[in-house]
């Protein structure tokens, strides 16, 4: 009888409790989550449409978020999305980069634009002190 009464106490003769998690409810997070990373996505991508040079360089791996000059096709000049003439560029980078440390400036030109214009916006961010530069293109397709 003390065999019986054992094995009545463990719910049955040999058989052990498993459990298992269920996983459904959080698949279906997930994908609600994916779905709605995919609809959101395209809307933050907003800002001036420049048509950027191809090229076959590979891009930087960046410390910082980096300081990005704008020149639009009819050679306006941005930063941050703030217009500037060309000659305020140098006095506006120096009081930008009183303050930070990464003194990287990329440039992002449309491809229409003048080389010239682009090279005076080079030549003021180097007065300003910024001797790393660098210009923004895209890939080349194969």
């Amino acid at each position: 009888m003390g065999m019986n009464s054992g094995s009545a106490r463990s719910g049955g003769s040999s058989k052990a409790v498993l459990s298992e998690i269920n996983v459904t409810p959080l698949v279906d997070v997930m994908l609600v989550l994916l779905i709605m990373f995919m609809v959101t996505t395209p809307l933050m991508q907003q800002g001036i449409q420049v048509d950027l040079p191809k090229t076959s360089a590979t891009g930087l791996e960046l410390k910082e978020e980096p300081l990005l000059i704008v020149i639009e096709a009819n050679q306006k000049i941005s930063i941050a999305k703030h217009p500037i003439p060309l000659n305020q560029l140098k006095e506006k980078l120096t009081a930008i980069f009183k303050t930070r440390k990464n003194k990287q400036v990329y440039i992002q030109a449309d491809r229409r634009v003048d080389y010239g214009v682009v090279a005076e916006a080079m030549a003021e961010t180097k007065a300003a002190g910024i001797h790393n530069l660098g210009l923004v293109t895209l890939p080349r397709e194969k």
